[in-house]
């Protein structure tokens, strides 16, 4: 499973010019898996990314987490997470998890994510979405697990 993680003052995503998810302050999450995926791969990630602190406290540090700063999540599916690039020059994606498998998974984190109390907003799996975001920082994060 890989994440990658932007901390936005703001994010939107869009299908065909509709917005169908947006958030303020919060996290910005680009969500990809492969085949052998696990539920406690699941759990790591969503432990990790709801106590991740880079938000600056009083003192300017990245100490204060999304809940301190009554943040949220805008989660989208990305299988080219997993593009392999080492040959050619078009990507090949073999080494993402096919949509039977990955659907359930990104549905379950989202809920997993939810479960938490911080709010979660989501792009539709498998659609061809617009993105629109405003980093702040920007603070760029990658899990994998």
């Amino acid at each position: 499973m890989r994440v990658v993680l932007q901390k936005v003052n703001h994010a939107a995503v869009s299908i065909d010019d509709e917005v169908v998810g947006k958030i303020g302050l919060g996290y910005f999450l680009l969500v990809g898996f492969a085949p052998d995926d696990t539920e406690e791969k699941l759990d790591y990630l969503v432990h990790k990314i709801t106590n991740l602190r880079v938000f600056e406290d009083e003192n300017g540090k990245m100490n204060k987490g999304l809940r301190d700063v009554n943040g949220a999540i805008l989660s989208v599916s990305q299988f080219t997470l997993y593009a392999d690039t080492k040959h050619g020059n078009r990507p090949g994606f073999s080494q993402a998890a096919r949509p039977e498998i990955a659907e359930p998974l990104y549905d379950l984190f989202n809920q997993k994510l939810a479960a938490t109390g911080i709010p979660v907003e989501t792009g539709h799996f498998g659609a061809m979405m617009k993105i629109d975001l405003e980093n702040d920082g920007p603070t760029t994060i990658i899990y994998e697990r």
